[in-house]
């Protein structure tokens, strides 16, 4: 995987031209964006911070894919709260304001030489351009992605065309494998072989990179999850998106967002992330 050092942070200084709009499930929106500068400067596994509206919330949004010669990048939104809400309703041909990026370190491998992506609900836009790049160097890959049901199931043709193996998932066995992301990964990684070539990598939910973890740490098999804390400028400046791992305090948008699963203190990140719940609470009700 490329070593070169990530790009400063772009800001175009214009609204942004949404050319794009497809739904992937009825929550979940994927947006092709008119963004050249950032587009040429983006690498697997960064993101950008958006904002919708003047006045509005800054978010962070994964960049699931991106196109230099074309200048556009992709996002996959999923509506869980206001500002995402008002994200999926955007229409094609409409702007969003601001889109500052690339933001954080790319992907890096640590040791392997293959790789399993575990990818949970719209986790698995963010694993397509990571995997992706790793095809690309001639890594070999895999994907076990999973959802509730087949309907919400997203990108399974896409990681199939970058990917040896898909492996889906359901809770309730409508498409693949009836279970858990981690009872799958679980399965494959007692007959993969050999142990020491494999790396995982997981983005989703905190609750299943959390679970992945502790499944990896079992097989001894290196792990990275990309975390999503609350972040306000991306720059590391407000503090609000500090983790710790290994012990250390991070900045997710600035040392991040790709950690090392096994050293990830997740109980601080579940609790830093339910911080704001009450006044998220009150804002969709707004």
């Amino acid at each position: 995987m490329a070593s070169a050092e990530p790009a400063h942070p772009i800001h175009e200084g214009r609204s942004f031209k949404i050319l794009k709009k497809e739904r992937l499930t009825p929550a979940t929106h994927r947006f092709l964006i008119e963004a050249p500068w950032v587009a040429q400067a983006a690498k697997p596994g960064q993101f950008v911070i958006v904002r919708v509206r003047e006045g509005g919330e800054r978010i962070p949004v994964t960049i699931a894919d991106f196109d230099a010669p074309q200048g556009t990048v992709t996002v996959v939104v999923q509506e869980v709260g206001r500002t995402s809400k008002l994200f999926g309703a955007l229409q094609e041909g409409q702007e969003v304001l601001d889109l500052v990026g690339p933001l954080g370190e790319p992907f890096r491998l640590m040791r392997g030489k293959r790789v399993i992506g575990v990818g949970g609900g719209f986790g698995a836009a963010a694993l397509y351009p990571l995997l992706r790049g790793l095809r690309q160097a001639g890594v070999p890959t895999e994907a076990i992605i999973g959802a509730r049901n087949k309907e919400l199931l997203i990108l399974r043709d896409e990681l199939s065309s970058v990917c040896e193996l898909v492996m889906p998932c359901t809770d309730d066995g409508s498409v693949g494998f009836k279970g858990f992301v981690t009872d799958c990964l679980k399965q494959r990684l007692q007959v993969v072989q050999p142990l020491g070539e494999i790396e995982v990598v997981a983005v989703g939910p905190m609750p299943m990179m959390r679970a992945v973890a502790a499944v990896t740490a079992e097989f001894h098999v290196p792990t990275q999850v990309s975390l999503d804390p609350i972040m306000v400028d991306g720059t590391g400046m407000c503090g609000g998106c500090r983790v710790t791992v290994g012990g250390a305090s991070k900045f997710a948008c600035v040392d991040g967002p790709m950690f090392d699963a096994h050293q990830v203190d997740f109980d601080e990140c579940v609790r830093r992330s339910k911080m704001y719940r009450s006044e998220e609470q009150l804002s969709n009700a707004a």
